[in-house]
């Protein structure tokens, strides 16, 4: 490897490190005075090297890549941070934004009709927190708003696209083992 290459991991690397969110190839071109082919080429060998020996890899999250730490340690992740559970969301928020993330786009009446109470609240916080978007307005009498998911959706469950949801069986199966863990 030239030492132009390995100036060039270690700066990715750096920007990955105090990144908060994912980062493009575009934004780390911005950054980096090298080539797509040579950031790619970057990512690949840290995440090679991160999964040796290491507790954090690089995932490619929402059309960019970020450091996240390996599953293997989420239960001691877990132990460390039960104390701070701000900003996770209640059984509500997420129901709704289930329904959301696989029904988008979808008008709240249509939410309501499938949860059975209303979700003008919870479909609020899902706005302020940057989970939902209003996508436009249904073609039918009353033009109700539409929603639909974010990009700091696909951050917030780390997925890159919405194809990474599992499929509603795994979904019910996963829900299932949080109630038995819990």
């Amino acid at each position: 490897m030239m030492e132009n290459e390995t100036e060039t991991k270690s700066i990715v690397e750096a920007l990955l490190f105090v990144a908060d969110k994912p980062l493009s190839i575009e934004q780390i071109k911005a950054v980096v005075e090298a080539g797509k082919s040579e950031i790619k080429l970057s990512l690949e060998e840290l995440k090679k090297e991160y999964e040796l020996n290491h507790s954090f890899r690089v995932r490619e999250v929402a059309g960019g890549f970020q450091l996240v730490t390996d599953p293997v340690y989420a239960h001691w992740l877990r132990k460390f941070f039960q104390g701070g559970r701000k900003g996770r969301l209640s059984k509500a928020a997420l129901e709704t934004l289930a329904i959301v993330a696989y029904k988008q786009p979808i008008t709240k009446p249509e939410m309501e009709q499938i949860r059975g109470v209303d979700v003008d609240g919870v479909v609020r916080k899902l706005l302020e927190k940057g989970l939902v978007r209003i996508s436009g307005r249904k073609n039918v009498i009353g033009r109700p708003l539409m929603y639909a998911t974010t990009k700091r959706f696909l951050e917030y469950f780390g997925l890159n696209s919405l194809e990474e949801l599992p499929d509603l069986d795994e979904f019910v199966e996963m829900e299932q083992e949080n109630n038995e863990d819990n």
